[in-house]
Formats: C-alpha cells, structure tokens, sequence
C-alpha cells in the first residue's frame, strides 16, 4: 500500500478553486449583466472541487501511512468542499431569486470570502512542512480577523436591510443572501481552526 500519497498536492488544487469560486462571486457582485455565466462557472468550479474531495478521500482509504491524521485530512477536505458549496448555493439563490440589484454590504461580504478563500489556500499551501508553523498560525488569525470583518458587516446589514427595505420580498431576498456569504468566511474559519489543530499536533 502507498505510504503518502498526494494529499498537499489535492489541498492546494482544492484551495486554488476555493479562491476562483470566490473571485467568480465577487465578479457578479461587481457586475450583473453576465449573471447566468457567472453562476454556471461557479456550479462548474464547485464540480471540480467535489472530484478533488473525492480523490481525496479514495486515497485516504487506500493509503497505509499518511502525512496527517487520517480524521484531520477528512475533516479538512470536506470544510474546504463546504466553502464552494456555499458559493455555488449562493450564486443560484442570487438567480432563482430573480434580484436586480445588489447591495454594497453583499459585494463587500462577497470580498471578505474571496479574502478568506484566499488565506486559506496561503496556509494549505505551507502545510507540507511544519518549519512553516508559525507562519501558518498567523494566516489562521488573519482569516479570523477577517470571518469577524464579516459578522460586524452582515450585522450593520441587516440592521440597515430591516430599518430601510420597503418591499419585504426583497428583504427576504437579500436576508438569504447576506446570511449565506457570512456563512462562506465561517466555514473558512472552521477551516483555519482544523489546520492550527494540525499545527498543534505535528509541530
């Protein structure tokens, strides 16, 4: 039985779709007239994404001795399909749901995941070897930082959404969308969480 396997190597492709996922997002943000491209290359990126997580984890059953704990790798690969999931669940709500227009506080929740997506590939990218621990941790806080950047704007959001939306259709709209772009940085702190765990363990 292999001994290793290409585990880092899946990470980083992972991770390298995370951050084209949340830079198509942040691009129908910032333009609506191209939406139902966007949100079909979104659905295309988060597809490759659920194939790397799928190697992945085959090659978790087949490989004898692993880089990592065996329940990190797991966990740490299907955090990271969660971020895409969430950006492809975002994107076809932002379509079914018909909006026209969207909001400052949605585009610049949209670039705090692309912020966060691409932290996370920065810290998968070091984590083959430990000597990068220190610099791995201080990514960690940078994508904490950033996850409660989030929270304090989806706050100031809805508390702006519910004071000023007129049309309650719309609020309800837009509510589902904020929620789902805050959950993206969460799942990207989830994400730094699992991989200072690794720090702590293997360093």
């Amino acid at each position: 039985m292999p001994t290793e396997g290409k585990f880092f190597e899946l990470f980083n492709q992972h991770a390298e779709l995370c951050v084209k996922g949340a830079k198509e997002m942040v691009a129908l943000m910032t333009n609506f007239d191209d939406l139902e491209n966007r949100v079909h290359a979104i659905e295309v990126i988060e597809k490759q994404a659920d194939t790397v997580t799928h190697n992945t984890i085959e090659l978790l059953h087949k490989t004898f001795i692993t880089p990592l704990d065996r329940d990190d790798i797991h966990k740490l690969i299907t955090r990271m399909d969660d971020i895409l999931d969430l950006l492809e669940d975002a994107g076809q709500t932002i379509s079914l749901y018909d909006i026209r227009e969207i909001t400052p506080e949605a585009k610049r929740l949209a670039e705090l995941c692309l912020g966060c997506a691409e932290k996370v590939k920065a810290a998968v990218a070091l984590l083959n070897n430990m000597d990068n621990s220190r610099e791995i941790l201080l990514i960690c806080e940078e994508i904490d930082r950033l996850e409660s950047d989030a929270d304090h704007v989806m706050r100031a959001a809805m508390s702006k959404l519910f004071r000023d939306e007129p049309d309650v259709r719309n609020l309800i709209k837009l509510k589902a969308i904020y929620e789902i772009l805050e959950t993206v940085t969460d799942r990207c702190e989830d994400v730094a969480n699992i991989i200072e765990g690794i720090i702590v363990e293997n360093a």
